[in-house]
Formats: C-alpha cells, sequence, structure tokens
C-alpha cells in the first residue's frame, strides 16, 4: 500500500523511479487482467454493476487498437480509494485511532496545502506502508472485497460509470490508472466489470508485504509511464486511446492519449483543458463541486483539525 502520490508533473519529469513503478504497474495489470480472462472462460460469474446512462460521441466501435484509462479518486469514484480502505482497516483494528488522524491530516496536507514537502511525502509513504507490512497479500484482497461494498459501491460517479461502459460497448479494454494500492484498484475495476487496474505496486515476497515499493507511487510521471508501457505491451494506438481524469497532476497521462477528457477537474485542470479544447464532463452538484480538493476524510471529525492545521502552516510557509 502507499499514500497517494507526491510527483507534480509541472516540477518534476518522470525518473528511473518513475518507470520502474509503471512498468511494474502494467505488469501486475497484465497478469490480473490475464487471470479475470481465465476466470470467465470457466464461467466465473461477472461482477458488473450499473447500466450506461448516457454515452459520449467518443468512443468508436470496432476499434481494438483503442482503449480507456480512468483515474480513480474524483473521477470514478468521490473521494480517495486509499482513504475508504483505510476506514476499513481501522474498523478491523489494522492500527490506531491516532493513526487514522494522522494519516487523514496527511491527505489534507497534499490536496488542500499543494505544495510538496519531501519528508513530509516520506513520512506519508512510511505511515501507509507500515500498515501492511507483513500481512498477507490474499488476506487484504479478501478485505478488500468487503470494504468495496462497505465504503465504496454506493460512490461510483454515474457519469463516470456510463463513460467507461460506453467503451466496453465498443468492444474496448478500459484500465483503471491510480495511485492506490493495484490490489485495491484491481478489485474496484473487477466489481465494475472493467479490464484491469494499474496502480502502486507494493513489493512482497512469497506472499506477504515487505513495507518496500516496486520504484514509487503510481502518481503524476509514474501514471503516464505505465499507460505507455501497457500500450505496449498490449499493441494499442495511443492516439486512438482515451483517457479521463479530475487532476492537474494527471495531465502527463491525458496529454499521451489522442482523447484526453476532464471529469470533474481541478481549477488547474480546467485551466488546462479549456486551452487546449479537452472535453469536460462535470457530474457534481454545484455545493460538492465547491469542495473541489477536500480530501474523502472530509467527514470524519479527525480530520476537521488536520485540514486547519495544514491551511494555518502552509499559509505561515507562504
Amino acid at each position: 500500500m502507499a499514500a497517494l502520490g507526491w510527483l507534480t508533473p509541472r516540477r518534476r519529469s518522470a525518473t528511473a523511479r518513475s518507470v520502474l513503478a509503471g512498468e511494474a504497474a502494467a505488469e501486475a495489470a497484465r497478469k490480473t487482467s490475464a487471470e479475470d480472462e481465465s476466470a470467465l472462460l470457466t464461467g466465473a460469474p461477472g461482477q458488473a454493476s450499473g447500466q450506461a446512462s448516457e454515452e459520449p460521441a467518443f468512443p468508436v466501435a470496432g476499434d481494438d487498437r483503442a482503449a480507456a484509462f480512468f483515474d480513480l479518486d474524483n473521477t470514478v469514484m468521490q473521494g480517495a480509494a486509499i482513504f475508504h480502505f483505510g476506514r476499513g482497516l481501522y474498523k478491523r483494528k489494522f492500527f490506531e485511532r491516532r493513526e487514522l488522524t494522522r494519516f487523514a491530516w496527511q491527505q489534507a496536507w497534499f490536496r488542500l496545502a499543494g505544495v510538496e514537502d519531501p519528508e513530509h511525502m516520506q513520512d506519508a509513504r512510511d505511515s501507509a506502508l507500515s500498515i501492511v507490512k507483513g500481512h498477507r497479500v490474499s488476506e487484504l484482497m479478501s478485505i478488500g472485497e468487503e470494504i468495496y461494498d462497505e465504503y465504496m459501491a454506493d460512490r461510483i460517479w454515474p457519469g463516470t460509470r456510463a463513460l467507461a461502459q460506453a467503451h466496453l460497448d465498443a468492444g474496448q479494454r478500459v484500465w483503471l490508472v491510480t495511485a492506490a494500492p493495484v490490489e485495491t484498484a484491481t478489485i474496484i475495476a473487477r466489481r465494475l466489470g472493467l479490464t484491469g487496474a494499474l496502480g502502486t505496486v507494493a513489493e512482497s515476497v512469497d506472499g506477504v508485504y515487505t513495507g518496500r515499493l516496486v520504484g514509487e507511487p503510481l502518481h503524476g510521471p509514474a501514471k503516464a509511464e505505465a499507460v505507455r508501457a501497457l500500450a505496449a505491451a498490449e499493441g494499442l494506438d495511443l492516439e486512438r486511446c482515451a483517457a479521463y481524469s479530475d487532476s492537474h497532476n494527471d495531465i502527463p497521462m491525458l496529454s499521451l492519449v489522442g482523447h484526453p477528457y476532464a471529469i470533474n477537474p481541478d481549477t488547474k485542470l480546467r485551466k488546462h483543458a479549456r486551452s487546449l479544447d479537452w472535453r469536460l464532463r462535470d457530474y457534481r452538484t454545484g455545493r460538492k463541486a465547491a469542495k473541489v480538493g477536500i480530501p474523502a476524510a472530509a467527514g470524519v471529525g479527525a480530520l476537521a483539525g488536520g485540514t486547519a492545521a495544514a491551511l494555518a502552516l502552509h499559509r505561515r510557509r507562504r
């Protein structure tokens, strides 16, 4: 497991660790996708949910060299998947309330302060990895299925789900691309009937998490590297592919494809998308749209103080 990302495309280009993280994510995604296809051929029941309620002008039916890549947090699902997963682990006594508070504060800092303090980001990563260190991958996958039903299933944006279904109906593959753990992302992709997921890969030995990452979190440039690696392995033409995201951090990924979409965009992405005439979709109500940047933890009482502290500290640093 890893905390949400700590690379901003405007400040850093892809590094060797970004490439490693992207290639690891692509390899994991292809493996899980192949396993799912095998299960379907042997009669395993499908788990697709939801029906398309609206269709975009794109995609082109029958174009098997095209695919769609969807960011997860605030694009497909309301809030941050990793926080919902953390809530589920907290409920199951994986860690104490003070750690939940600390984790929520770290999410608030990244989303609201908009800065990248290296020490803070290192701390965020280490605290997230320490939660699963020593646990079996199979254990976390099983718990993840339960957590999806408890906290995530009702948070899927119907509009974005419809866009993904349109690609599936056109005979194209659809992948989630997220900084969330690849195991969590894979569960969500399966439940939505998608092809698979690219996510942050945590190292495991003999099926047990070591507390280290393969490369770095799949965020910013690393997402673009993952999409690039998967496209090469699957024989996709990126110019015919689509990508969807809410965040300016995903501009590297969006810029890779011929059909970029800004979904529930933050201010920077909305401005960038308009300047390049990218398509925009916003499925939030006016009230929710005004809250762009507030993390999924906003409903937890522990976050309130952390959010205020993060903003106050940010103001002092400025």
